[in-house]
């Protein structure tokens, strides 16, 4: 079918972005027209090419020009995209970019530092506050517990105080000096050497600790003294104590250092983040005496606003904050006539900053995010959410003549909640700006004025413009996965739900919005998870379910962690609840998230799910190999024998540019290989392992055809919707969803041993429905095979094909917490409280 031109509806559009000549990434040489003050949604399956569009090439490309028109300088305080291949893109305005990102990694982030609502609540209390009788005035920023003037004296803006304590030091008190008693020494040499210093001072290392006097512990724990004396090491303690007498020269002279001052000299001083970790584990946390936790200092406090402190305010919901301020506002708040009349200056400033301040309020209720509060820190918001933050900011910003590129928008949201998200992109339209939105949520692409559909397959088989026109004409270009979804019947044939092997009850639940829960999840079956965002869906599954069945079964589950200073970490939350029966029936738990599988480039999808180990085995054994004696580890980037030197195995160099941002060049030696010249003459089938690294999963399937091992691995990563990646594809370069699939294969490759927990949260982040599908046959085969699966979801195709739903809410925050209703799927489209219930209904039959 011949492509809409761009002349075709030239009546329709103010005017249209021209592209020629696109190749970033896996685009064939793209030329596409794009219309500009339009919804244009780029669909496509998973893979195909729609980023590389919109933000490799569209984004990257506005970003370029900006920059350009910006001094060297100002040039280094931007993350600068590398420039994109396109021969040329002519009608771009200037674009802002709206992306899917974790949040900022500090716990003095915030909500309120986010939107920039606290700057103004700040002022609000500074200005319009109520002082007590004889207080100076407190400017803005001495209502910021990050800085000098408002941070509390005693913790420093932390809220907690930090000590060391004889029991969190001494953790075994049956134990001797010599038996490391003293846990919060230092390990191996360190250690030893106090211990070695005690013995010369006349310390008894010999007996338990229980049984040293009191005035002797306190000493080797907390004195501040130093004293430094002569050391024998290997001596019994009467040895030493002769060699003293002798005055024998000892064979070196040590410095005594208290376990205390150990400990928070090692916390204030390391670099090493393990070491860190280690001392932290001997300070006890406890809430600060001065500030209560609340972090600013008394005269900071002291100041009220609607009978509230500044602290107090900011940990109300926002929807709370609105009703508050309001009748400041519009000047009805009831007692204020009086107080008006007598401060003429404050009245105008309350009035002024609490309408800015109900203005802003009001997209962030309209994007249903009144749940939240100014204070809740960024690293516990969902992607979804603090994009959703970004949004609400860019709405109030009132820009004209704009692009906003935005990444999966719709992702983490209920149905209900992509109504909210529909309106407020309507209106950023309306203002005279042009939106181009990565998007799978079928809701959001059937509101697009413009359609630009890319595929027609994943990686190396994607990358062309299948379609790009009204949504309408998707509906004759067959090749399009995206189509059938679009076009074909909405309900689906729905399967007889199974029935559970048994049920796992927890009772008692506290965390977040949930309060004294009690509720029980069926074993053996599927089931979703569902709610509105903010209901309470992931404190109860990824959180408090997690983390009581792996304390059960003695597993490690790693917190969401915090990066950062640990000492800027929120407290660590209470656990509430237990399990009261069920854990019977469950052997193992699996979590899989969107954590990324790697932090750095050597982090790849081979490397993570073993496929890699058998691959350079494989080469190893080659008859070449074995005659040079090279040995599977010889075929490790990461190993020195077997890397390129020039780069140690990264396959680039960083080149330093002087106010402009680093570049990252193939390194001239091995031309990104990441191997040493000699490493790459060992073939394998005609490849060498560089070469094998670089096939994509779906041609390595076809490549190691002999090999079962390796391409069972790889039919699962296919099955999952991953046939698109390389195999060295660095960690750094997938999204939360592909790392999510990585690690769901990697867990699907196992012998399937049934009595197995399986958590995901939102597995179908970044799928096309085409890919949903895939994602569901695999879950269903881990139920298949006699496991649990729970899934908190918001897709609803999902949720219809579950054996069981459970649904959280009614609302947000305060409003949710609660099970509303619980059942098979049609059993939920029936409650009339649920807010699932009737987008559900939709995929029933």
């Amino acid at each position: 079918m011949a492509k809409p031109s761009a002349s075709t509806f030239a009546t329709d559009f103010t005017g249209f972005v021209h592209v020629r000549g696109a190749r970033e990434h896996n685009l064939k040489n793209v030329e596409v027209d794009i219309p500009r003050d339009a919804l244009v949604v780029f669909t496509g399956v998973s893979g195909s090419g729609k980023s590389s569009l919109a933000f490799g090439t569209l984004y990257a490309e506005a970003q370029r020009r900006y920059l350009e028109s910006v001094s060297p300088y100002a040039r280094r305080l931007f993350h600068q995209m590398a420039v994109p291949e396109v021969d040329s893109i002519e009608g771009l305005p200037p674009a802002v970019a709206l992306q899917q990102q974790r949040g900022t990694p500090t716990t003095r982030s915030s909500v309120g530092s986010v939107t920039t609502l606290s700057n103004l609540v700040r002022m609000l209390y500074s200005r319009a506050g109520d002082y007590p009788v004889g207080q100076s005035i407190v400017y803005a920023e001495g209502f910021s517990p990050n800085t000098p003037e408002g941070a509390c004296p005693t913790c420093h803006g932390l809220g907690r105080i930090y000590e060391v304590t004889e029991q969190s030091m001494v953790p075994d008190p049956s134990l001797t000096i010599r038996e490391r008693a003293i846990a919060a020494w230092p390990l191996a040499w360190g250690g030893q050497n106090q211990r070695d210093i005690l013995v010369t001072i006349g310390y008894n290392v010999d007996i338990p600790w229980r049984d040293l006097p009191q005035k002797d512990r306190d000493w080797i724990l907390f004195t501040e003294e130093q004293p430094v004396v002569p050391v024998y090491p290997g001596y019994s303690p009467e040895e030493t104590q002769r060699a003293l007498k002798r005055k024998e020269p000892p064979n070196y002279m040590g410095t005594f250092t208290s376990a205390k001052r150990h400990v928070l000299h090692t916390f204030a001083n390391t670099q090493s983040p393990l070491m860190k970790k280690r001392a932290l584990q001997y300070m006890l946390s406890t809430e600060c005496p001065t500030c209560h936790g609340k972090r600013l200092r008394p005269e900071s406090l002291a100041v009220k606003f609607a009978g509230l402190d500044i602290a107090d305010l900011s940990g109300l919901p926002l929807k709370r904050v609105a009703a508050l301020l309001k009748p400041y506002a519009d000047s009805t708040a009831p007692g204020r006539k009086k107080h008006d009349a007598e401060h003429p200056e404050q009245a105008i400033v309350a009035q002024r900053i609490a309408a800015d301040l109900c203005a802003r309020l009001e997209v962030l209720l309209d994007l249903g995010l009144g749940y939240l509060s100014l204070e809740r820190s960024t690293p516990t918001l969902s992607p979804g959410e603090l994009q959703r933050l970004r949004l609400a900011t860019q709405l109030y910003s009132n820009l004209f003549g704009v692009v906003y590129v935005l990444d999966e928008p719709s992702a983490g949201l209920h149905p209900s909640d992509t109504e909210a998200l529909l309106a407020a992109l309507a209106s950023l339209k309306q203002a005279g700006n042009s939106l181009f939105v990565v998007e799978h949520n079928l809701d959001v692409i059937r509101k697009a004025d413009w359609l630009v559909d890319v595929g027609p397959a994943a990686g190396e088989q994607g990358g062309k413009i299948l379609y790009s026109g009204p949504p309408s004409g998707l509906a004759d270009v067959p090749a399009s996965q995206t189509r059938r979804f679009l076009y074909g019947k909405e309900e689906q044939e729905t399967r007889t739900p199974r029935k559970p092997s048994g049920w796992l009850r927890l009772q008692g639940v506290t965390r977040n919005n949930l309060q004294q829960l009690e509720v029980e999840f069926p074993l053996g079956v599927f089931t979703t998870v569902t709610g509105v965002s903010g209901s309470g869906k992931s404190s109860l599954v990824s959180q408090v379910l997690v983390e009581l069945v792996a304390e059960h079964l003695g597993q490690e589950v790693a917190a969401e962690q915090e990066e950062g200073d640990p000492l800027e970490q929120s407290a660590p939350l209470e656990l509430g609840g237990q399990i009261v029966s069920g854990l019977e029936h469950i052997k193992r738990l699996v979590r899989v998230d969107q954590k990324p599988i790697g932090r750095t480039p050597r982090s790849n999808m081979a490397t993570y799910t073993g496929l890699f180990d058998h691959v350079r085995k494989l080469f190893a054994a080659t008859p070449a190999a074995r005659k040079r004696r090279y040995d599977a580890g010889r075929f490790s980037f990461n190993v020195a024998k077997g890397r390129c030197e020039n780069c140690q195995g990264e396959g680039f160099v960083m080149v330093e540019l002087l106010f402009l941002p680093s570049v990252y060049a193939p390194c001239p030696v091995c031309h990104g290989a990441r191997y040493n010249a000699k490493t790459l003459e060992i073939t394998y089938r005609d490849k060498n392992v560089a070469e094998v690294l670089g096939l994509t999963v779906d041609a390595a399937w076809e490549f190691f055809d002999e090999e079962p091992t390796v391409q069972r691995a790889l039919t699962v990563l296919r099955e999952v919707g991953l046939g698109y990646l390389r195999l060295g594809q660095p960690a750094t370069e997938l999204s939360g969803g592909e790392a999510q699939r990585i690690k769901l294969a990697t867990e699907l490759q196992r012998a399937q041993r049934g009595n197995s927990l399986y958590v995901l949260d939102e597995p179908t982040t970044g799928l096309h429905p085409s890919d949903v599908e895939k994602l569901l046959v695999q879950l269903d085969g881990l139920v298949e095979a006699g496991n649990t699966v729970i899934v908190v979801e918001h897709d609803m195709r999902v949720v219809a094909n579950s054996d069981w739903v459970m649904d959280i809410g009614p609302g947000a925050g305060d409003e949710g917490g609660r099970v509303v209703a619980a059942g098979t799927p049609a059993q939920i489209i029936k409650s009339k409280e649920s807010r699932t219930a009737p987008y559900l209904a939709r995929f029933m039959k």
